[in-house]
């Protein structure tokens, strides 16, 4: 996404200052994207608005994609995923979400006709980031490489989705779950990681009881969530850390390297 703008930063830059940002958003949520922007901005001298900039497409990219999953899981599971979000024990708490959400999306219209009409400067300040947002996702479709781009995107979402697939043989309880409780499974996790730093405390549980809707027990649930959870932390941990090490290293040996 750089390449347009004229840049070419090294592979091993990149892929530091990425597992840095993972690194980074353990500690302090979403501020990753400044540390990654911030790094590629030092060592390889690109101005940080446009570093970025790029980013924050990236961004947008993952959001359609947990988004188009999302759809699909409840497309897939309408019935059990509104059993585990809306009933209640007396039965009508499906009729009362749907109210619910029923209000909810008068208002979100009458909100957004009232942000599109608005001159007040804090206002006008949103409307430029959701404008520059729009802009960014449809920037994607007009990059030289775009279908490079989007190929990439479907395939790392394709790996998330098979890393969780691949935890199941873990345990002899979940090794043969169907394929859409891994879809239901991946996206409460997905979700759950909004709510705590990386997940903590709240992934392992939130996977777990997605996973005793398809008659999974308790036990064996919350432990794929752990396990689940613990690789991917320590994965972070690892490969961050070293990142975070050898990132000013790497750089400052290149630039012995061209100076002699």
């Amino acid at each position: 996404m750089l390449e347009p703008l004229g840049y070419r930063p090294k592979f091993a830059n990149n892929v530091m200052a990425v597992l840095v940002a993972y690194l980074v958003n353990l500690i302090v949520p979403r501020a990753g994207e400044f540390a990654r922007a911030t790094a590629i901005s030092k060592y390889e001298h690109i101005p940080f608005e446009k570093a970025f900039g790029t980013i924050v497409s990236e961004r947008v990219a993952d959001v359609i994609m947990l988004l188009s999953i999302i759809g699909l899981a409840f497309f897939f599971q309408t019935e059990l995923l509104s059993s585990y979000f809306f009933d209640d024990q007396e039965g009508s708490g499906t009729n009362y979400s749907f109210y619910v959400l029923i209000v909810l999306a008068i208002l979100g219209f009458l909100l957004f006709r009232l942000i599109r009409k608005s001159e007040n400067p804090v206002v006008k300040k949103i409307q430029s980031f959701v404008y520059g947002l729009i802009q960014g996702v449809a920037s994607i479709f007009k990059m030289k490489k775009k279908w490079a781009f989007i190929f990439h995107t479907l395939f790392i979402w394709t790996m998330y989705v098979l890393m969780f697939y691949a935890v199941t043989f873990a345990l002899p309880e979940t090794k043969h779950m169907p394929f859409s409780a891994i879809i239901v499974g991946f996206v409460v996790g997905g979700l759950s990681m909004a709510l705590t730093n990386g997940g903590l405390g709240t992934y392992p549980v939130f996977v777990a009881s997605a996973l005793t809707l398809y008659g999974i027990d308790e036990n064996p649930a919350l432990a794929f969530g752990w396990i689940m959870w613990t690789a991917q932390t320590v994965m972070v941990l690892l490969f961050g850390g070293l990142s975070f090490l050898i990132l000013p290293l790497y750089n400052k040996e290149q630039e012995e390297m061209v100076s002699s």
